[in-house]
């Protein structure tokens, strides 16, 4: 008996204990506090409630802040209008598992369950899936960090015991206003119907939260969603990369701007720095057949693709960590598709191309943006294109971070991205559509299907010649 007991405990230590520690203490695979001037991010647990998850956006809307709320699946479920809204007014919308249940009691195969349950509930109220997660407690066991690898996990900088109704209005004032500060993560609850909870106790929360938000204001500090929070901290996080590492890349950019000279690659939308370039040319390789039928075969024209290297550099260093690079990567896409297919259905060079392509060292997720991946052939340029992302890899890596060199390796294979000229062309009917707001249901439609790349928040950039 003394045995089991000793071995149950080891099991609880390495299983819950520990990987809670570390995500706590040094921030390991999470995000729990942001870099920013002047602004803070609200995030609300356990809800949608139907009485006071209504109050909060209404309040919210008075000061046009925008928050983050981590949704309980069965409180989700009765309630898509609300989740409806919350999209709608541009929040963004987390997953805090299908019952408000510790991930320390339930199997790593359970755990995902309840987050795919719940991400189902929050999809088909808002057309979109989520890619931020929050485990009830802040707690996570040993293999959440495998088996969440295509969500970023979401804890808090301060909490305040906002669920408990005897803390009063008042005292949940001088809480809050201690954490008047930049870049905090502020954890409230908008939802009491949980086990140790207090049915009424968000009324208090919100009656404080409104006072907080006018010394904010007064002070000149905005409320932004979890996603802004993140994308501000990987700006204002400074890296000071060795010398010969900046002389490497000065290089290459240089390079960078006499090959766009030499093959008059076209810019990819009006902004001074675009995130795609491309050039209209003939294909020469092996025929490649589409997945809903068509393929390219050699002669037919296409559009080759090149990302942006200073912005995939500036990325990759100030990132801090593969995954929050991934999410940057995969927002710059998203942005920009829309302007490829504008500018490519308004040149008169591209007017019969049959497809999009270019040579990714970072896939994943590609597919949901509506690109069909495709192994490289073996030969040399496959292998002189393995050799240089690895290269490349060593000289933009962020020094402080040090990635599991299989992961890496497999992050960074080389594969084809292939987008057939029709699907690209959606993108434009969908920008269009919500400019005039004439076909709604059609835009909608197109967004959910740009959304959809949420799923996997894994790295990606597309470059044929270097990236």
């Amino acid at each position: 008996m003394e045995n089991l007991l000793l071995w149950g405990f080891y099991v609880m230590t390495f299983y819950a204990f520990l990987p809670g520690l570390v995500s706590r203490t040094f921030g390991f695979r999470v995000f729990k506090k942001g870099m920013a001037k002047k602004e803070i991010a609200l995030t609300f647990d356990d809800g949608p409630d139907p009485v006071y998850t209504a109050k909060l956006l209404d309040l919210l809307a008075r000061y046009n802040a925008k928050a983050t709320f981590f949704v309980v699946g069965s409180h989700a479920e009765t309630q898509p209008e609300l989740l409806k809204r919350m999209a709608e007014e541009g929040h963004i919308i987390g997953v805090h598992n299908y019952v408000h249940k510790s991930n320390w009691i339930m199997r790593p195969r359970t755990v995902k369950r309840q987050i795919d349950r719940t991400n189902d509930i929050i999809e088909a109220a808002t057309g979109k899936r989520s890619i931020y997660y929050r485990p009830p407690w802040g707690i996570v066991n040993l293999f959440d960090y495998s088996n969440l690898g295509h969500m970023q996990i979401i804890l808090w900088s301060a909490l305040f015991g906002d669920w408990r109704i005897r803390v009063g209005a008042k005292r949940m004032e001088k809480r809050l206003m201690k954490k008047l500060r930049p870049g905090e993560v502020l954890l409230l609850h908008d939802c009491g119907r949980t086990l140790g909870a207090d049915v009424d106790a968000p009324a208090n929360m919100i009656a404080a939260l409104e006072m907080y938000m006018e010394a904010a204001k007064a002070r000149g500090f905005s409320f932004v969603s979890i996603d802004e929070m993140i994308k501000l901290t990987d700006q204002n996080r400074t890296v000071r990369l060795p010398l010969y590492k900046r002389i490497i890349i000065s290089l290459w950019l240089g390079w960078e701007k006499v090959f766009h000279t030499l093959f008059r690659l076209k810019k990819a939308g009006n902004s001074p720095e675009p995130a795609f370039y491309y050039r209209v040319i003939t294909y020469k390789g092996p025929t490649m057949p589409f997945a809903d039928g068509g393929q390219v075969s050699k002669g037919d024209k296409i559009a080759e693709l090149h990302f942006d290297n200073k912005l995939l550099s500036g990325i990759a260093v100030n990132s801090k960590s593969p995954i929050a690079a991934g999410l940057r990567l995969l927002r710059e896409v998203e942005q920009a598709l829309p302007q490829l297919a504008d500018e490519i259905s308004n040149d008169p060079d591209a007017q019969d191309i049959k497809a999009v392509y270019g040579v990714t060292m970072i896939h994943r997720g590609a597919d949901r943006l509506g690109f069909e991946i495709v192994s490289m052939p073996e030969g040399w340029f496959a292998k002189a294109s393995r050799i240089y992302l690895n290269l490349l890899m060593k000289v933009l890596t962020n020094p402080r971070t040090k990635p599991n060199e299989k992961r890496r390796k497999t992050v960074i294979s080389p594969r084809i991205l292939l987008m057939p000229a029709q699907i690209l062309m959606n993108y434009t009917a969908a920008k269009i559509n919500k400019v005039t707001e004439e076909a709604e249901r059609i835009g909608e439609a197109v967004e959910r299907k740009l959304q959809q790349a949420a799923d996997d928040t894994a790295s990606l950039g597309t470059k044929t010649t270097a990236i």
